[in-house]
């Protein structure tokens, strides 16, 4: 296993995200799906500078990006978002790519069930045969019933990973399934090697290590599963709006960032917001202290 992170926690220059990483010791990162931020001759180049692997992207599932919707043209826009972003994976030398089928934050379904499994079976097929063409495994993911009203349990994902074929699995982030779960170990094992790519935050979502997942037993669990990509740090803390945290100062970021109103909305739509680049800088050295142990040296 390597040590890993995701992008889109904080908007920035990925310049600068890929300079924090190798001073922190991560080898890889996992893509925020954003193939207009993430030019890939410029990425590659950059990549390549820092010696850091795209491990692979993952779907950022804001705004209309739906495969659930009832609108024909809005799957069908959302398919073809799934597939520039398999490509932008395939493109930087990627491995995975992982995928979320409906809108994060939306809990109130559009459709009937049957219709909604319909729509992601259909839409996931097209996906995943073009992510098979280019060497890219795809990893659904599960989340908390919170964030969406589809697929949040390990057993759910795998079940339509089964009905849509070409090699898909899960992409498994123990912060949403130990909410779904009852027990998360039991999870990972019955996963087995379907599982292609693993999201790390505790469950608080704060750095691994920071709340009280027992580490140490669910790496074993990982291992034994057969387990041996990238653990893709994934924390999004919330934020601290009492005098007991200091209304968040210490939290929030107070200078310039360029981001969108999408980015930000999202970020907000994880109970979280804009992080200061030192909070942010030691989540990312307290995750990877958690995590050395089990990483290859």
């Amino acid at each position: 296993m390597h040590l890993s992170s995701h992008t889109w926690m904080r908007p920035e220059p990925l310049e600068h995200t890929l300079q924090r990483l190798v001073r922190l010791g991560y080898t890889s990162i996992e893509l925020a799906g954003e193939p207009d931020q993430f030019p890939v001759a410029s990425t590659r180049e950059l990549l390549q500078k820092y010696n850091i692997k795209c491990w692979g992207t993952v779907t950022v599932m804001h705004g209309t990006r739906n495969l659930l919707a009832s609108d024909p043209q809005q799957r069908r826009n959302t398919i073809e978002y799934m597939k520039q972003v398999v490509n932008m994976s395939a493109e930087l030398g990627g491995q995975i790519t992982t995928v979320v089928p409906g809108t994060v934050g939306t809990i109130v379904p559009s459709s009937t069930p049957g219709n909604e499994w319909k729509w992601a079976v259909e839409g996931l097929r097209e996906v995943a045969a073009f992510a098979q063409a280019k060497g890219i495994n795809i990893g659904l993911e599960p989340l908390n019933r919170f964030e969406t009203y589809f697929l949040n349990r390990s057993n759910q994902a795998l079940a339509l990973a089964d009905e849509v074929g070409y090699g898909v699995g899960i992409a498994f982030d123990p912060f949403h399934l130990a909410l779904e779960e009852k027990d998360l170990i039991a999870a990972i094992h019955a996963c087995k090697s379907r599982i292609v790519d693993f999201h790390v935050g505790d469950n608080n979502r704060l750095a691994p290590g920071d709340g009280s997942f027992d580490w140490p037993k669910t790496m074993k669990a990982l291992a034994e599963a057969g387990y041996d990509g990238g653990l893709a740090v994934e924390f999004m803390p919330a934020i601290d709006r009492t005098p007991v945290g200091d209304y968040g100062k210490a939290q929030l970021e107070t200078g310039e960032v360029d981001v969108t109103p999408d980015q930000l909305q999202f970020i907000i739509d994880h109970g979280s917001g804009l992080l200061s680049e030192t909070y942010y800088t030691e989540l990312l050295r307290r995750s990877a202290e958690t995590l050395a142990p089990y990483v290859e040296k």
